[in-house]
């Protein structure tokens, strides 16, 4: 980053507390949509001095900040430097800073390590917060113009793409009707951490920040107070390194013939579908899945990656496969034309995830009152059910249900060891969802507080995002306004109406409400001057959104 006139700012020390939040998002939307739209047309000079604009925008370092020091669940994590921002005056020092756009060699990210799934740890590199705020600067920059390349079969890190999208086109592959019955389950090795970093280099091109991002792929890591240097790969929790990653795998339809028509109808005997680094590819014959295998090896080593031996199979879709906590597999049926039914379910080891991570709050808090029992249950329970109710999960859900149950039991029971069955039932369950005719709900009959149950979430078909569509497309406001509404369904039913209300936007800085952020509900009445809680005194709002409100 050299030094360069900052954009659209008058000097001054940024205050916090009174910046203009909806002009800074619609600054940055605008600019992000003209460098796609840019890209698209193939007027690569105009991308590049757009994306100058956006990289010196006072909107776009605003914004950067906030995402990191606010949004984002690393933001109390320090890198090697131990710099934490954590207060609105230390933000405004800190877009200050930033303004000034002083020469900066990135510092070494600190290695931690987090359990995997299977037993094993991931390494993550935590950058400082001075590189993850340039970082982000950068990203902004950098991800519209490859939005309008990457390729449609792609879902993993883009804005407005997600598993669920993978999971349904997944769906309209597997079909029994289809005829792509071989699938290849694929496993790359150690993707983040083995990227060459020169063909990843040359694929960026003349990027206005590319010697930065260089400089921050050859930053090497701190691991134990030793320094260690990094010939490959781009450490896993620096926030460009997912788009660095799509951008290193971008172009395996293109080595596996992979081909459609004008209105997005697949046309070749291949179909491919990749989150992140996770991928499968559905063909007609085993051999023909064998010889993807051959060609994806290959193609993997001109970006210094391999797929992993033991994890990559070639399975029939009768077998099944597990892919993204889901397992997809079609079974015999006697009422189909075809004989067979696809069925896409929660996976055994999903399952096994959900019960371990409710378990572990049981025991935690098994002499903790009910209330905040329920309190840090209810958002898991939530969570699951919403993220896998897309799927055949109606058996699964009344399964970890009944689960839950012996729980209850166990927890009621351990606070009341020396009352009978009887009264600990009368205490602790009842009709406590109104909105359901269910005399066994569990919770406190005083505060009115009860568990969620996962059959509670009915099973809701998730619709895929059309094509190659990106929010950055400046075509499809209207379409993207209208996909973001359809995510109201994850909050409380009394959220839902004031979202409804409010047209699913925050009224404080007119963005959508599902950005990512945490919501509070605001008084426009405040409580302290008599104002109730009715849905016309309430505002659904950001939490930092709320901070400033009440900041003023």
């Amino acid at each position: 980053m050299q030094s360069a006139g900052i954009v659209n700012v008058t000097p001054r020390t940024t205050d916090w507390q009174s910046i203009d939040w909806c002009r800074a998002n619609k600054v940055v939307r605008r600019l992000r949509q003209r460098i796609f739209k840019a890209a698209t047309q193939g007027k690569l000079k105009l991308v590049r001095n757009l994306q100058r604009l956006l990289m010196r925008s006072y909107s776009n370092i605003l914004l950067s900040v906030r995402k990191v020091t606010q949004i984002n669940s690393g933001r109390n994590t320090p890198g090697v430097d131990k710099l934490l921002v954590k207060t609105p005056l230390a933000r405004g020092v800190l877009v200050d800073a930033l303004i000034q756009f002083i020469p900066w060699k990135p510092l070494p990210a600190k290695r931690v390590y987090i359990p995997k799934p299977n037993g094993k740890q991931r390494p993550l590199g935590i950058p400082c917060i001075i590189d993850r705020c340039l970082q982000a600067i950068v990203k902004n920059a950098l991800e519209p113009y490859w939005e309008a390349l990457f390729e449609r079969s792609s879902y993993g890190f883009r804005p407005g793409r997600s598993a669920h999208d993978a999971i349904a086109k997944i769906y309209g592959i597997a079909c029994p009707h289809r005829r792509k019955k071989w699938v290849v389950d694929a496993d790359i090795k150690g993707c983040f951490d083995n990227i060459a970093h020169e063909p990843l280099m040359k694929a960026i091109g003349n990027f206005p920040a590319r010697k930065l991002i260089q400089q921050w792929l050859k930053a090497g890591y701190v691991d134990n107070g030793i320094f260690h240097y990094t010939e490959t790969g781009t450490p896993q929790g620096g926030i460009v390194s997912p788009l660095l990653a799509n951008i290193a795998l971008h172009g395996i339809e293109q080595v596996l013939g992979i081909k459609y028509k004008k209105n997005g109808e697949l046309i070749s005997k291949r179909a491919f579908v990749r989150y992140a680094d996770d991928f499968v590819v559905f063909c007609e014959t085993k051999e023909d899945a064998e010889l993807s295998v051959s060609i994806l090896n290959e193609w993997m080593k001109s970006r210094g990656l391999t797929l992993s031996d033991e994890k990559t199979k070639i399975v029939h879709i009768s077998e099944g496969f597990d892919f993204l906590g889901f397992n997809v597999r079609q079974y015999p049926v006697t009422n189909t034309k075809t004989g067979w039914k696809l069925l896409i379910k929660p996976s055994k080891k999903s399952i096994q995830r959900i019960r371990n991570k409710l378990r572990q709050i049981w025991l935690e808090h098994n002499s903790e009152n009910i209330d905040v029992l329920i309190d840090k249950l209810n958002p898991i329970i939530r969570g699951e059910a919403n993220y896998f109710r897309i799927g055949v999960s109606s058996e699964t859900f009344r399964g970890l249900d009944n689960w839950m149950f012996q729980r209850e039991k166990r927890y009621t029971k351990r606070m009341h060891p020396n009352k009978p069955q009887g009264w600990r039932v009368k205490r602790y369950w009842g009709r406590l969802n109104l909105d359901r005719n269910d005399n066994w709900v569990f919770g406190n009959k005083l505060t009115g507080k009860h568990l969620l149950r996962f059959s509670w979430f009915g099973i809701e078909r998730h619709v895929l995002v059309k094509g190659a569509s990106s929010p950055d497309d400046p075509n499809l406001r209207t379409y993207w306004k209208n996909r973001e509404k359809t995510k109201s369904k994850d909050l409380i039913p009394s959220y839902q109406k004031i979202a409804l209300k409010q047209d699913y936007r925050c009224p404080m800085c007119n963005e959508s409400l599902f950005n990512g952020e945490p919501l509070h509900t605001h008084h426009q009445i405040p409580r302290h001057l008599q104002g109730n809680n009715s849905y016309a005194n309430l505002q659904l709002v950001h939490y930092y959104c709320h901070q400033q409100i009440h900041s003023r």
